[in-house]
């Protein structure tokens, strides 16, 4: 079989690495999905965290008050957040 000017076929061989990308890939999917959880569960903990300290400050103007939310609120969380990834 002779070969033609648009036949490239003949020389295309097979990628000896082509397991090894794979893994490559899926262990770079692997850490974004881990990144992409932690930038969402920090966000999710600002906005929350913030919105209930403003609430609070809203109708107290005692700084324990507002201090001891702000506390049970990280903490709720932080709870809510590791539950979260680990059951799933």
């Amino acid at each position: 079989m002779s070969q033609e000017a648009g036949d490239v076929s003949s020389t295309i061989t097979p990628n000896a690495e082509a397991p090894e990308n794979e893994h490559t890939r899926s262990s770079v999917a692997n850490r974004l999905n881990r990144f992409r959880a932690g930038v969402l569960g920090a966000n999710d903990g600002i906005i929350s965290t913030a919105d209930l300290v403003i609430g609070v400050a809203s109708a107290s103007t005692s700084a324990d008050h507002i201090a001891t939310a702000g506390i049970a609120g990280l903490v709720a969380g932080a709870v809510s957040m590791a539950l979260g990834e680990y059951v799933s």
